[in-house]
């Protein structure tokens, strides 16, 4: 397949199409995706799902012909109250606990809902417009664990999972960090690092800050990978894919190289594979660095 990037490691690589990439909860609110510089450099496709009109019509406007954006709850496949909320981060399926809610700063005001909106959820695994998922990215505060459970056929293909875990569950009967890990694990995945940690501090204590934190965990989006402890496990594809998110996504060159070290001992890509890799990283890591 001829590709439009002239990425080194793709051509590196060669995979057979483009990576496949899915957003569930694809709101840019939190800034640009790990994605961004696979989409600026037209190495994956992209199918991102947001229920709000008022989000995806930006998304819509400046898009390429790589993505695209869906109007749909992806859930357990039932329907659903959305509960919309003051704060536009704290829509969920789920309600909200005032009682966590109020042992941190103007939490109880932006967890207030407003109005519910009743949703018919989709199964990640029933959405035909999905042909193929490398990479999923999630955050659709607390129902998380119900897209991987409804979505375990296309999960057992993917190689990496972002996802948001809470450490302090801020709606009623939301799983936590340890359900996430345990599903996860299960379809194969380990945890590899966290994209983002998000602290905040315990109320009744109050900066001129109301976003200022001490220590309190609250949140953090945890990237899994599938299990690079056994390869065998995995086609060539996912290698390759693996070896792209990583090195793209997560700057992650140590699992990049991992996987090209298996790509080789199975004649999938050149015996020079590693060296050149280590060539591409070392001239990023060149122009990267500031003038001295």
């Amino acid at each position: 397949m001829a590709h439009d990037s002239r990425d080194e490691l793709t051509e590196l690589l060669k995979p057979s199409r483009l990576t496949s990439i899915v957003d569930v909860g694809a709101n840019p609110i939190d800034g640009d995706p790990p994605y961004k510089p696979m989409l600026q450099q037209r190495l994956c496709r992209l199918v991102g799902f947001d229920p709000f009109p008022d989000v995806l019509k930006p998304l819509e406007a400046a898009k390429s012909e790589l993505e695209t954006y869906l109007p749909y709850a992806v859930g357990d496949g039932g329907r659903h109250t959305l509960k919309l909320c003051r704060g536009i981060g704290f829509a969920s399926l789920l309600q909200p606990d005032e009682v966590a809610l109020r042992h941190f700063p103007r939490f109880t005001e932006l967890g207030t809902i407003v109005r519910g909106l009743e949703v018919a959820t989709r199964r990640l695994d029933d959405i035909a417009e999905i042909t193929a998922m490398d990479m999923l990215k999630i955050d659709i505060q607390g129902s998380e664990l119900s897209v991987f459970q409804n979505g375990r056929t296309r999960l057992r293909q993917a190689v990496a999972v972002q996802t948001e875990v809470s450490f302090i569950p801020l709606y009623k009967g939301q799983p936590v960090f340890g359900d996430i890990d345990l599903e996860l694990r299960s379809l194969g995945f380990v945890p590899h690092m966290f994209a983002a940690i998000n602290k905040k501090m315990i109320a009744p204590m109050q900066g001129p800050n109301p976003a200022a934190a001490l220590n309190q965990l609250v949140e953090a989006d945890a990237v899994y990978v599938r299990d690079f402890m056994r390869p065998e496990a995995m086609d060539v594809e996912q290698l390759k894919h693996l070896a792209l998110v990583a090195h793209h996504c997560y700057g992650s060159f140590d699992l990049a190289m991992n996987c090209l070290h298996h790509l080789t001992g199975r004649g999938a890509v050149a015996q020079d594979a590693r060296a050149r890799y280590i060539a591409i990283v070392q001239a990023g890591q060149s122009r990267a660095a500031p003038p001295r």
